[in-house]
């Protein structure tokens, strides 16, 4: 699917369907939605239309990255008192519009899912096909549960296509338990299902790879350390993945898809309305054509002095993520960080060609690594050498045991736990995973705290406020989240 037929993917019938408000459920055109699924041309736009949900703003195309590193210690931003700066100060409010962009966005995307789903058991088709596309929505409905479940805790479990308006106003909160189970099982299911590889227009798919690797994932968020390590090594033991030699080659758009790519989010410049938003938003607010030439910068993704501080003096990673300043057009130096991580020259403003890598091989090894240290520390054992080969990449020495380097010397569960922390730190900033990280592992408190906030965060913090707009819609079934009113 790379960058090919996405300016096909504005499936009008299906946009309508979904609304504006999740829980406003009902197709606008019942009869005209029910008509369309008749072939499996119709089939395939429909699948396309769930891929499609990835790129928009309310998830990887902004709102995702703003929740995953805005809200960390890795990114600030240039204005504040906007919908983003509040993510960043921990004063997100209930109508904030980012917040709502990500409820719609994702159940849109999971309705799309839904009707897919419902209606692709009646199109002649190949078994084979019909399979694999049904494998590949359970896929991206588990992406998108566990986006939600991470972001809201407790939200509806939808997994039927709404036939009726009072059946979309029924849909009260599901425990967080229940939703996991729910990924869980879309996952696996996927996992059984889905091609290890493809070739041609289809590459940029949900494959076994990244159902296994995101399934990994989602064992680790809820602690059940055995079933991750299990999970991962099976994506490990495909052998389809490895480790580019070149750290920076990871973030050159014409070598997108790459052998340690097992997912990303697709995007095509060009003026087709399939473009990535990114690199605008990142280059620094007063940088004009300095950074990046058309459309100027936003400063929407500023690194923190505290993630620039965070990497070794010899870690290469650091020129390759982040730049502290640039050079202006009258030629003077602006000490003003930015991120560099896939920075591109758009085609127009908000049309860069960048896709926006959601699961890569370095973070599969990590995740192992960090699975089999929580099973039992072992002194130099696999869970050494799956950090290691991270830190190898990049020329850096070798956390052991017995390292007579302090710096490098690892000498119990706890100090391995960390330094795998800091090297998922630094090896994946600024891609959407540090503060993910930290809630999972329960030092969201400690490492935000210690930022120096003039206010303390509070454990109701590790999830955002439901939309108010939600709440008012459906105020016998939905109720708000601990710390963020009534």
């Amino acid at each position: 699917m790379k960058k090919k037929q996405l300016a096909f993917l504005v499936i009008i019938l299906m946009t309508t369907a979904c609304g504006e408000d999740y829980l406003d459920l009902r197709p606008v055109s019942q009869a005209n939605v029910t008509n369309f699924y008749q072939t499996p041309e119709d089939m395939t736009n429909a699948v396309w239309g769930v891929y499609a949900i990835l790129q928009q703003y309310g998830m990887y195309g902004f709102a995702m990255m703003v929740a995953g590193e805005n809200r960390s210690d890795n990114v600030t931003n240039t204005l504040k008192g906007n919908a983003y700066a509040d993510f960043d100060d921990f004063v997100v409010a209930t109508n904030n519009s980012i917040i709502s962009d990500l409820w719609n966005t994702h159940f849109a995307g999971i309705y799309r899912a839904n009707v897919v789903l419902a209606r692709i058991e009646n199109v002649p088709m190949s078994e084979q096909l019909k399979n694999r596309y049904v494998a590949e929505v359970k896929f991206l409905r588990g992406l998108m549960y566990f986006n939600l479940v991470r972001i809201f805790g407790d939200v509806p479990l939808v997994l039927t296509e709404p036939v009726a308006i009072e059946e979309g106003y029924s849909h009260t909160r599901t425990p967080t338990d229940q939703v996991y189970q729910q990924i869980i099982q879309d996952l696996s299911e996927a996992a059984q299902e889905l091609p290890v590889s493809y070739s041609g227009n289809d590459i940029g798919r949900a494959t076994q790879g990244a159902a296994l690797a995101l399934l990994g994932k989602v064992h680790l968020t809820t602690q059940d350390f055995q079933a991750a390590s299990i999970t991962l090594k099976q994506v490990i033991d495909l052998g389809v993945y490895q480790l580019l030699p070149d750290y920076a080659a990871l973030w050159d758009p014409a070598n997108a898809n790459h052998a340690e790519s097992v997912f990303e989010v697709q995007y095509k410049k060009g003026g087709l309305g399939e473009g990535s938003r990114y690199p605008n938003e990142a280059a620094p607010r007063q940088s004009a054509a300095a950074v990046v030439e058309i459309g100027g910068g936003q400063g929407v993704y500023i690194p923190e002095e505290n993630i620039i501080n965070a990497y070794e003096a010899d870690d290469l990673r650091k020129e390759i993520s982040l730049a502290e300043g640039y050079t202006s057009g009258e030629g003077n130096y602006i000490p003003d960080p930015y991120i560099l991580k896939l920075i591109d020259q758009p085609f127009q403003a908000y049309d860069s060609d960048v896709n926006w890598t959601l699961l890569r091989y370095a973070d599969v090894l990590l995740m192992y690594a960090e699975a089999l240290n929580e099973l039992g520390y072992e002194a130099d054992g696999d869970a050494f050498n799956y950090l290691n080969k991270i830190r190898e990449r990049v020329g850096l020495p070798a956390k052991t045991s017995d390292n007579t380097n302090s710096d490098l010397r690892v000498t119990s569960q706890s100090e391995l736990r960390m330094a795998i922390e800091q090297e998922r730190r630094v090896e994946l900033a600024f891609e959407g995973h540090r503060w993910f990280d930290l809630v999972r592992t329960g030092r969201y408190m400690e490492v935000m705290n210690a930022r120096g906030y003039a206010f303390i965060i509070e454990e109701y913090h590790k999830v955002f406020p439901i939309p108010q707009a939600q709440i008012d819609i459906n105020p016998d079934v939905l109720v708000q989240n601990p710390g963020y009113g009534n």
